[in-house]
């Protein structure tokens, strides 16, 4: 990050009364809370979900479907949230992950693992929106994201402080690459499987994830037409 967005979001943090250094080293703590082993046996898995969030005027739309290896929906829900807290790079959870949480807790299906819209540990605290979801929900969530948050590439690796924390995965011929990394209760080998295994071109994303975002448009913008009239 350079000094300039540093700067910006200092200033954000002060216009909102944020406390950037507690929460900082509250990142810190729960990303101690984070496991990086497989916590199943995924090769058995069978209930997949993608988890995609939107927003419309200063609510945030967080949704969740859920399918099976075969990309057939299972249950979709979503929850809709007012957002309490801004947009600053690195504290996305703070934002969006009461919404998310929601929605978690109104599957009826709870799948094994969930692709979420963002980074795991591949973040400055190891705590990324994935990871944060992760722990707050007990279940295995692997992070997939279309930019860098943190960290330099070596090779195909994420690595930060000397450590690897995920993956840069081309996906599709002529596209920029998606960053895999590791949410909460699954390695980032197992975790670089899923994401290939479940890819579906011409996507570029994993199918799961996909499914996710189109459903999270969808209501996105049911919910903008119905905020118009």
């Amino acid at each position: 990050m350079g000094k300039e967005g540093e700067h910006s979001e200092i200033e954000i943090a002060k216009k909102f009364g944020i406390d950037l250094d507690r929460l900082i080293a509250e990142q810190k703590k729960l990303s101690k809370l984070v496991k990086l082993k497989d916590e199943m046996d995924f090769s058995v898995a069978d209930t997949l979900a993608g988890c995609a969030n939107s927003f419309v005027g200063n609510r945030i739309i967080s949704s969740i479907v859920v399918c099976n290896s075969n990309f057939e929906i299972i249950e979709q829900c979503y929850s809709e949230k007012r957002m309490e807290f801004p947009y600053i790079r690195g504290f996305r959870a703070y934002r969006e992950l009461p919404a998310m949480i929601d929605c978690f807790n109104k599957l009826q299906e709870i799948p094994d693992v969930i692709f979420v819209e963002g980074h795991g540990i591949a973040h400055p605290q190891l705590l990324g929106i994935a990871s944060h979801f992760g722990i707050s929900i007990q279940r295995p969530t692997i992070g997939i994201a279309q930019k860098l948050l943190s960290g330099e590439i070596s090779g195909d690796k994420i690595i930060i402080n000397g450590k690897e924390v995920g993956s840069c995965l081309v996906t599709r011929e002529g596209s920029n690459p998606i960053y895999v990394s590791s949410g909460h209760m699954i390695s980032l080998k197992t975790a670089l499987e899923l994401t290939k295994q479940f890819l579906k071109l011409p996507h570029k994303l994993p199918e799961p994830l996909v499914i996710a975002r189109r459903y999270a448009d969808k209501i996105r913008k049911e919910l903008a037409s119905n905020t118009s009239i």
